[in-house]
């Protein structure tokens, strides 16, 4: 990495919030909301209050990153720096497993087309069970599907977003505002899945729960502890639409709805009896 040392504006060396950010990859506003959520503080400040960064933040930077990349939500990562033998050390074991995973596949499935090549006449196809294993691996390979992401509609963006990370615990992610200042779009992370919302529009048929009257679509997320979830929703007002019940499905689970009439679950997968 080869960036710009020249003295900053208060003779500190460092980095620009916007060199930093062209050189990592990111949006000057993703530097600012690491800054406001306290993950990654710029250690110093030009004369005209411009974020300096440090050869200390940049490190801090490249850690925050690469958890990201093992699928680790901003507070998680969080937490993982501030303890790095315990949780970032788990993190960098997960990510080795998953290198070993895929190397052990890929090993296996060069096997299996060796041992195919080898034993099958030109003129005779590979068996049926032959070819199901073999793209069972190539699956696990190339899963043409990275990511979801949850797209919910809502008639006021901020406050739906501040709700959901109060009420519900979800994580904050960026909130993006037009040159108006009004939020026009939001990202939330539930565990391993990501959440968007959308503002309204008339022009795609998209409208507020608390719009139509009617929950079109509910969210179903899956926590530690169910009852102390459902106690802490409850404790910020959350209209609780049942409580925590066993389902026949295998699930302990409550609902509720969000600020604006939004359903969403909140569920544990119920321990299996033993013996």
């Amino acid at each position: 990495m080869v960036m710009d040392t020249r003295q900053t504006e208060t003779d500190r060396p460092g980095y620009r919030v916007g060199e930093l950010a062209a050189v990592a990859g990111l949006t000057v506003r993703t530097l600012h909301h690491f800054g406001d959520i306290g993950l990654l503080v710029a250690s110093g400040r030009t004369a005209a209050g411009h974020r300096v960064y440090s050869d200390a933040d940049v490190e801090r930077l490249f850690r925050i990153c690469s958890l990201r990349r093992l699928g680790l939500g901003l507070t998680q990562i969080g937490v993982a720096l501030d303890d790095h033998d315990g949780n970032l050390h788990a993190a960098l074991q997960a990510q080795l497993r998953d290198l070993d995973r895929r190397a052990a596949t890929e090993i296996r499935l060069r096997a299996r087309l060796s041992r195919l090549v080898a034993s099958t006449d030109l003129a005779e196809n590979p068996s049926t069970d032959d070819l199901l294993a073999l793209l069972e691996d190539m699956t696990m390979l190339d899963n043409p599907v990275k990511q979801r992401i949850s797209i919910l509609v809502y008639s006021d963006i901020e406050t739906t977003y501040h709700y959901l990370t109060r009420v519900f615990g979800l994580e904050p992610g960026e909130l993006t505002r037009n040159a108006d200042g009004v939020a026009v779009h939001a990202e939330l992370s539930a565990g391993d899945g990501v959440v968007w919302l959308h503002a309204e529009s008339p022009q795609f048929g998209l409208a507020s729960p608390r719009t139509v009257g009617a929950a079109t679509a509910t969210m179903a997320v899956m926590v530690d502890d169910v009852d102390a979830h459902y106690r802490h929703s409850v404790s910020e007002g959350a209209p609780i639409v049942y409580e925590p019940v066993d389902q026949p499905y295998g699930y302990r689970e409550y609902s509720a709805r969000d600020c604006e009439g939004g359903l969403w679950s909140f569920m544990k997968p119920l321990t299996a009896p033993t013996g």
